[in-house]
């Protein structure tokens, strides 16, 4: 009885550290919201990294099927919260495979560990970059 519960503490104290690993690589460093129209007229907040490059902000959709991906590309008129700061911004996705290898590249320095992490979690082999343009 005792190596069960020996082991049942492990696994536990295992999923417990590997949960706090994965909330501290996603939320440990800068995390946005990018609000996008919904086809309801609604509205979808997305938490996401961001980096920037060119003078301009980048984000990353995982996937081209990811719900605001798909929104954006409807209604590319988004708001981004950065620091408690709303601004307005124009998204343009930027065609693969050039727009894969950049923001992979842009989060992959940015983030460093916590992308790594994340990679090994999440499959981003078909993710699509996104440029926020300023709004006019």
């Amino acid at each position: 009885m005792r190596a069960i519960t020996l082991i049942g503490g492990v696994l536990l104290g295992g999923a417990v550290i590997f949960a706090a690993i994965t909330l501290y690589a996603l939320e440990g460093r800068e995390v946005v919201v990018v609000r996008t129209r919904t086809p309801d007229g609604g509205t979808r907040e997305t938490r996401t990294w961001v980096a920037d490059a060119d003078g301009v902000a980048w984000v990353e959709a995982a996937s081209p099927e990811r719900p605001f991906f798909q929104q954006l590309v409807a209604h590319p008129d988004v708001e981004l919260r950065r620091a408690g700061n709303v601004r307005r911004y124009r998204a343009l996705p930027v065609p693969n495979p050039e727009g894969h290898e950049r923001i992979r590249a842009l989060l992959a320095q940015k983030y460093g560990w916590a992308d790594w992490w994340i990679g090994l979690l999440t499959d981003t082999s078909r993710s699509v970059a996104v440029r926020l343009e300023p709004a006019s």
